[in-house]
């Protein structure tokens, strides 16, 4: 488990201002997944508890954002470089360094969870644990929005990203893996890519019972 994320992490240190350039839109210019960005918030802030974690926040670009809808956002990354950038960038926002496997939250305490592509380099094994991360921390009724690329095949695919390997899902496979964590996948969306990967790109939500 360590290799992958040692790989991963020293990976997204080498690339922080490139990444952060090429993300510093906020969605403008990706209107599906923002639908689905401000779909969750709206959903978090109906459960009165207006506290989410970005996991996989890279340089913060979403957990600006999700403040701005009203949450009480704070971002988590593997990355000790993006959590530097992100801090910088949004001082008036709490950043910290984590591990999506041991996340430094209490159990049950969180409106929501956002896994905006942070899922996608856990080898498949690996990402039934990472869930039940997700879901020790929710609170009753809470929400975890998470987007991967999907594939048409009925097994996850292991790619080159361009950052550090990766893996695309059938959608129906990784909705399952959120059931099985304990969650209730309600709202599925799957569009055209945005990248020249040509994979497929989804977004899952769901609400733990």
């Amino acid at each position: 488990m360590l290799g992958h994320q040692e790989e991963t992490r020293a990976a997204y240190d080498g690339v922080v201002e490139l990444y952060a350039s090429m993300f510093a839109d906020r969605l403008e210019s990706q209107p599906y997944a923002r639908v689905m960005v401000g779909t969750f918030a709206e959903l978090v802030r109906g459960t009165g508890n207006p506290r989410v974690a970005d996991v996989g926040c890279g340089p913060g670009h979403l957990t600006a954002m999700l403040h701005d809808l009203g949450l009480d956002a704070f971002g988590l990354d593997l990355s000790p470089a993006m959590v530097e950038h992100a801090r910088r960038a949004h001082p008036a926002l709490r950043f910290e360094e984590a591990r999506m496997e041991a996340l430094p939250v209490g159990d049950r305490v969180l409106g929501g969870v956002l896994a905006r592509y942070s899922m996608i380099h856990t080898p498949p094994g690996e990402l039934p644990a990472l869930l039940a991360e997700q879901v020790r921390v929710l609170a009753p009724g809470g929400l975890l929005l998470v987007s991967f690329f999907a594939t048409d095949g009925a097994e996850p695919v292991r790619f080159d990203h361009k950052v550090s390997p990766a893996y695309s899902w059938p959608v129906d496979r990784f909705a399952e893996l959120l059931a099985g964590a304990g969650l209730v996948p309600f709202t599925r969306l799957v569009h055209d890519p945005v990248s020249e990967r040509g994979f497929l790109d989804a977004h899952l939500l769901a609400r733990l019972s």
